[in-house]
């Protein structure tokens, strides 16, 4: 336990006042990007309409008889819309103090047409946006080293994560950290994407100031990063007692299958008889890097859940017209080896993938606490000027049809982190009381024989 700190009453009244000055923020910012949501939503119509204005004078797309209104015709009313964005447009050319900035009144545009959708996964990136987004699957970057996870609802972001030995470390962020401004921005609200790429990343060598509120101690306190190169460490590995393997997995890239095949190959070189797989606090990713190492665990011709394809089943997703992918396994490798899989309140999307394959087939007992829930599938749309859509199009599905968005996935085996590393920057496994809680379960399936010893090929 930690030692108990006595405070004098001007010390009380001070913390009360950053509590209750940070939770303020918080509701006003909400209160606030909800209003400026209403307002964009309101703005980015008009541009659509100049888009289907313009098409249907192009004969692309044509009127049709006997449509008066956005009632009759389930659709927007286009020439309503048009002439309010005629009007905004009179008024700012007349009355507006400063200078308009068209190129970003534009992005504003298509902003708020995805924000009116009110889906907190949809969103639109500018030419720069989807630039700099694309390096995140790319494993290597200039940032801080630390991973965040945003709150849909209030708009927060937390760190989840920080990277043993990176600038985050070394400034002394810690897990549980509540990111309140950047550079003076304040980033409440902010896509979370949008966030990293364009206020944390930055050129090699650079500071950024970041002021979180830490709620442990009631106080916001400064940190001063100094950006690097990061070489994202998606896949870590060591050998623990009792001939356990164990592997993390941080988040899904490009990179992350081949990384966690080389660990596997690893530790069977060093007589791995059983695994425990950490995805805890990993957001997902790329889709196919989960498939693809759940592939790796399971055999082929699983059918259970097959749906007549005569293949083992990972996933599967159906978009609003009940159409959608099936994802299979195909590699001809199996891993025969019991396998506990850990999980906890920040493993989404890709993990529940992986996880709920594994779950569903009886080849992994599920150890931690209940997982995200966000069981719904995003397309990445580029639209031809450098810009892109991200836009919510699919549920997904695990093997036996279970769909969790908005429930997770509840462990085979609760077990909550001690309370004393839910802040602390890196945990060793062997300190880590879910790693061995997993590792247990581990061995009670290599001594009640529930699994073979060894990595095989299909014949």
């Amino acid at each position: 336990m930690k030692d108990q700190k006595n405070y004098s009453d001007d010390e009380r009244c001070g913390m009360e006042q950053n509590k209750n000055r940070f939770w303020t923020g918080v509701l006003t910012g909400a209160l606030v990007t909800a209003f400026a949501g209403l307002v964009i939503v309101g703005m980015s119509l008009g541009i659509y309409l100049f888009v289907r204005s313009a098409m249907g004078q192009g004969g692309i797309v044509k009127e049709q008889p006997g449509i008066t209104s956005a009632e009759d015709e389930k659709d927007l009313d286009y020439d309503s819309i048009n002439a309010k964005m005629s009007l905004i447009q009179h008024i700012i050319d007349e009355y507006f103090l400063y200078d308009e900035d068209l190129e970003q009144v534009e992005d504003y545009l298509y902003i708020g047409m995805l924000a009116g959708l009110d889906d907190p996964y949809s969103a639109y990136y500018t030419q720069k946006d989807f630039e700099e987004l694309q390096t995140d699957t790319e494993g290597v970057y200039s940032g801080i080293g630390a991973m965040l996870s945003q709150n849909q609802l209030t708009g927060l972001c937390t760190v989840v994560r920080v990277f043993e030995n990176s600038p985050a470390y070394e400034s002394g962020m810690r897990p549980g950290d509540i990111l309140y401004q950047v550079d003076g921005h304040p980033v409440q609200g902010e896509d979370l994407s949008i966030l990293v790429n364009n206020y944390i990343k930055g050129e090699e060598g650079t500071d950024v100031a970041i002021t979180v509120f830490r709620q442990e101690e009631n106080e916001y306190v400064d940190l001063t990063v100094t950006r690097r190169s990061i070489e994202v460490p998606t896949v870590e590995h060591e050998m623990l007692d009792d001939e356990i393997g164990y592997i993390l997995i941080t988040q899904f890239d490009l990179i992350t299958t081949e990384q966690f095949k080389a660990a596997v190959d690893e530790l069977m070189a060093q007589g791995m008889k059983g695994l425990v797989l950490d995805l805890r606090s990993n957001p997902g990713g790329v889709l196919n890097s989960a498939v693809e190492i759940a592939d790796y665990i399971l055999p082929d011709n699983l059918t259970e859940y097959d749906q007549g394809e005569g293949k083992t089943m990972i996933v599967y997703t159906e978009d609003k017209n009940q159409e959608g992918e099936h994802y299979t396994a195909s590699d001809g490798h199996e891993l025969d080896v019991p396998v506990a899989v850990l999980v906890n309140g920040e493993s989404a999307s890709a993990s529940e993938v992986l996880t709920g394959a594994l779950m569903d087939y009886d080849r992994a007992v599920v150890v931690g606490t209940t997982s995200f829930g966000k069981g719904i599938v995003q397309n990445l749309i580029p639209l031809g000027d450098g810009s892109a859509i991200k836009i919510t199009v699919a549920h997904y599905y695990t093997p036996s049809g279970f769909d969790l968005h908005g429930k997770g996935i509840e462990p085979d085996v609760e077990v909550e982190l001690d309370e004393a590393l839910q802040t602390q920057a890196v945990v060793e496994p062997k300190d880590d009381n879910q790693v061995q809680a997993a590792a247990r379960e581990v061995v009670d399936q290599i001594q009640n024989g529930d699994k073979g010893e060894n990595a095989n090929e299909e014949n």
